[in-house]
């Protein structure tokens, strides 16, 4: 005897694939639907509507089905409460337990609708119930639902289960997007032209400055290596990056080109192999710890060039994160993997727009804890590496294949024309 269950669709769904993308589930997974409902926008304004019965031969193959479909957005009609159950102990979550998207998501608790706070894929969904007259006190409501990842579970925390009572929103993509974040639509391509796109990303970026939002910059030691360093430290000090998250290699050789004019042992000018260039990274780490870290380093005088002087000299805050492979590494990275991704979490959290700069694994392990409403930018030589981005779900990500030393550079004369900073060129 088969079992169905209703669900529906609300939104740009036809524009955005998202109905498409729900009937491809269904079929690929051995079920079948019938279209109770289907009301079309006709203009680019106005959303659609579709309501299908969704049928399967047994409960473990619906449930199957209605999962996947949960993800891409389609939610069972007439919900009951979300499910509640108590974690037994810290770091463990009950069996079943609803591990998030990164989509905008919300819990039905007690009949009503919450938003989920700090949307990030695979975590737990913890509820806090407060008494009603500290809430009010506080200016919040009485009940809240937060991400949590597995680390932060603690005994007796609330956490949903199963899917009833959840609700998904992916992000839209809508006909006639006008702006600079219009030609945001997902996906990698070798063949953008690459100076209208890096204007368009300008744009972007000018934009997100204009809205109040942030500009978080992911980079890579290659940006030092291709000689974009210049340009990216202009931009820091242009105030048009209001965070950056880097690894210690970043940092190094950033370093390395103030103190000993190389990156990696070259002269990143004459592509020169210095003389005893080799150490050249080693002498760095050892100068930054003489002076006692980065910022003693930019006080002292002994710093006074380069991305990281431009974070210390502008007050442009920055996670270094360390990894085993690390020479040094220099203080201030943070050598703890669990504590790295807390501080890169934060930034990510706060940020409006990120822009990932030839890294493929900083990149993922930003995007991974980013909502998928902040807007991503990837830069990189390799498609790969944006590819990968996107299959770890940042579906939002749109990536630029090009030559990191010509796009920084590029970019850099978009938004500091004429030699104006962000104070003059920006809002």
């Amino acid at each position: 005897m088969s079992v169905s269950r209703v669900v529906e669709l609300e939104g740009h769904i036809i524009d955005s694939g998202m109905m498409q993308a729900a009937f491809g589930i269904v079929m690929d997974q051995g079920g079948s639907f019938d279209v109770e409902e289907f009301e079309i926008g006709r203009r680019k304004d106005e959303e659609s509507y579709a309501r299908l019965l969704v049928t399967a031969d047994t409960e473990d193959d619906l449930q199957r089905i209605v999962h996947d479909l949960h993800q891409q957005g389609a939610n069972p009609a007439d919900p009951d409460d979300a499910t509640l159950e108590r974690a037994p102990d810290d770091r463990v979550v009950p069996q079943g337990f609803y591990s998030t998207t990164n989509h905008p998501t919300q819990i039905r608790y007690d009949g009503e609708w919450i938003d989920v706070e700090d949307a990030e894929m695979d975590c737990a969904v913890v509820v806090e119930e407060t008494d009603g007259a500290d809430a009010a006190a506080n200016g919040r409501s009485a009940v809240r639902a937060r991400t949590r990842t597995l680390n932060a579970v603690e005994a007796g925390d609330l956490v949903v289960t199963g899917e009833s009572g959840i609700r998904v929103q992916p992000p839209e993509r809508p006909r006639g997007q006008e702006g600079a974040f219009g030609f945001m639509q997902g996906g990698v391509s070798a063949e953008r032209p690459s100076k209208s796109t890096i204007r368009q990303i300008a744009g972007a970026i000018e934009e997100t400055r204009a809205e109040g939002g942030t500009v978080l910059v992911v980079a890579g030691p290659a940006v030092i290596h291709s000689g974009a360093r210049d340009d990216l430290a202009r931009l820091v000090e242009g105030g048009y990056v209001d965070a950056l998250s880097i690894g210690n290699g970043f940092a190094v050789h950033d370093v390395e080109r103030a103190l000993y004019g190389t990156s990696l042992g070259v002269n990143t000018e004459t592509l020169d192999h210095a003389r005893g260039g080799h150490q050249h990274h080693i002498y760095a780490i050892s100068e930054i710890i003489r002076a006692g870290g980065i910022e003693a380093a930019v006080e002292a005088g002994r710093l006074d060039s380069g991305v990281m002087y431009e974070c210390v000299a502008n007050d442009v805050p920055y996670v270094i994160a360390g990894s085993i492979r690390d020479d040094g590494p220099l203080p201030g990275t943070i050598t703890d993997a669990v504590e790295a991704q807390e501080a890169i979490r934060e930034q990510a959290h706060e940020a409006d727009m990120v822009l990932m700069l030839s890294t493929l694994l900083h990149s993922v392990a930003v995007g991974n804890c980013l909502p998928s409403t902040t807007r991503v930018v990837c830069v990189d030589i390799d498609p790969a590496t944006v590819t990968q981005l996107l299959d770890r779900g940042s579906a939002q990500a749109v990536g630029m294949v090009t030559d990191i030393g010509t796009f920084v550079p590029l970019l850099a004369a978009e938004l500091l024309a004429d030699g104006q900073g962000a104070t003059e060129a920006g809002t």
